[in-house]
C-alpha cells in the first residue's frame, strides 16, 4: 500500500488541535498496518464514489480514496470539514 496526502489533508491536519494531531498520527500508523482495524470504524461514505472514512475520535475523522494500491488521504477534521469534496 502506498499513501499520498492531498494538499487539503495537509492543510486540515495542521489546523487541528495538537492533542488531536497526536491521536491522528497514532491512528494513521494503525491505518498503515491495517486500514480495516476495528478501532478505525472504516466504512464507505454514502453518496460518494470510492470515498471511505475512518475515525480518529468520536468527533474527528479522515477520508481517503483507494486507487489500486494507492490510498489518497483527502480530508481530516470534524464531520463538517471532512465531508466536503
Amino acid at each position: 500500500m502506498r499513501i499520498v496526502r492531498d494538499p487539503s489533508f495537509v492543510r486540515d491536519f495542521t489546523a487541528l488541535p495538537s492533542a488531536i494531531q497526536e491521536r491522528a498520527e497514532k491512528k494513521l500508523v494503525l491505518f498503515l498496518e491495517n486500514p480495516r482495524h476495528p478501532s478505525l470504524r472504516t466504512k464507505k461514505m454514502e453518496g460518494w464514489d470510492n470515498i471511505w472514512e475512518a475515525h480518529i475520535t468520536k468527533e474527528y475523522c479522515f477520508t481517503f480514496e483507494i486507487q489500486g494500491d494507492l490510498y489518497k488521504l483527502r480530508r481530516i477534521g470534524t464531520h463538517e470539514i471532512y465531508r466536503s469534496p
